[in-house]
């Protein structure tokens, strides 16, 4: 979830619904109430462990921690050298989870229909919005940490694509992230000058910011999923896989890179990474090997859906 939190397209609630966990990450998450700061502030430590799922969600979080800093390196480094490929793979995933996901779904009725179609829609214009320009308000960056872990909550939504949209995706998920990182090494070795750097710390409070506004969104959205899954299961279903069936056009594996620009120059971060501001889509060309081997991996991220689809029939 976390590798797949970090790369623009892809969502990591997807991952846990295709996996079969999603349900129970929402309602884990839903169960951080006053009920359980009662119980943790009267010292019911073990009931409080129990009654959070603690377990369950140490896991998940501490699992995305470690992929996004480990897992995600490598993704980056294919996605940058073998760039077609990774998205293939990607978008035979997510086809595979659609068909996953809606294989039990049931009835398909007229408002189901139309929930799909919201979704689908909602996918679709997502996709295709234009990015806005990087801002280090706190407030904003408070706001961009609850909508940028929407990815973690709602299948389909690529947290870190609406943060390019945002515009503010290199602030966080990059120089941010190699700031928090450079202090921390500094500091284990004693380097403590490191904390008179204002960059540095400008740095850390936008990190400390944007981790506030992701858990306070984690819990908020939690809450408002777990109701309304609970009461209207099927229609946040269609919803849900439409959601997903739009954001194909975000992981479409043709698609060309478009970056920003200031004056006819390329817009760079620190690490001199060109800042992407969306992507150009278009037709394959059938006439290429590497077109064929894209498909191949296509068919390779279908397969390994309906492996775990198997797996999963023959454990129940």
């Amino acid at each position: 979830m976390g590798a797949a939190n970090k790369v623009p397209g892809v969502s990591g609630g997807t991952v846990a619904f295709v996996l079969g966990f999603y349900e129970e990450l929402i309602n884990s998450f839903r169960k951080i109430n006053a009920k359980a700061f009662k119980l943790l502030f009267t010292g019911k430590f073990k009931q409080f462990l129990t009654y959070t799922n603690a377990g369950f969600l140490t896991l998940i979080l501490t699992g995305s921690a470690f992929s996004y800093f480990s897992i995600s390196l490598v993704l980056d480094y294919f996605l940058k050298n073998y760039e077609l490929f990774v998205w293939s793979w990607f978008f035979g995933m997510i086809l595979g989870s659609i068909y996953y996901i809606g294989k039990d779904f049931g009835e398909w009725n007229f408002k189901n229909i139309f929930s799909l179609l919201i979704g689908i829609s909602i996918g679709i214009g997502i996709s295709f919005l234009t990015p806005a320009t990087e801002n280090d308000a706190l407030w904003f960056v408070f706001i961009c940490g609850i909508i940028g872990v929407s990815g973690m909550t709602l299948p389909g939504l690529s947290g870190s694509f609406i943060l390019i949209l945002l515009g503010n995706y290199v602030l966080l998920l990059v120089d941010s992230v190699n700031a928090l990182f450079s202090v921390i090494t500094n500091l284990i070795a004693g380097n403590w000058a490191i904390l008179q750097d204002p960059e540095k710390i400008r740095y850390l409070k936008v990190m400390g910011m944007f981790t506030a506004g992701s858990a306070f969104g984690l819990v908020t959205i939690s809450h408002v999923l777990g109701y309304v899954l609970k009461r209207w299961k099927q229609i946040v279903t269609a919803v849900i896989i439409g959601f997903i069936t739009g954001s194909l056009g975000i992981v479409w594996p043709w698609k060309k890179t478009i970056f920003k620009t200031k004056n006819g120059d390329f817009l760079f971060d620190k690490n001199q990474h060109k800042i992407v501001e969306n992507y150009e889509r278009f037709i394959p060309n059938f006439s290429t090997h590497e077109t064929w081997i894209a498909l191949l991996f296509i068919l390779i991220g279908v397969a390994i859906i309906l492996l775990i689809d198997f797996y999963d029939r023959k454990r129940k």
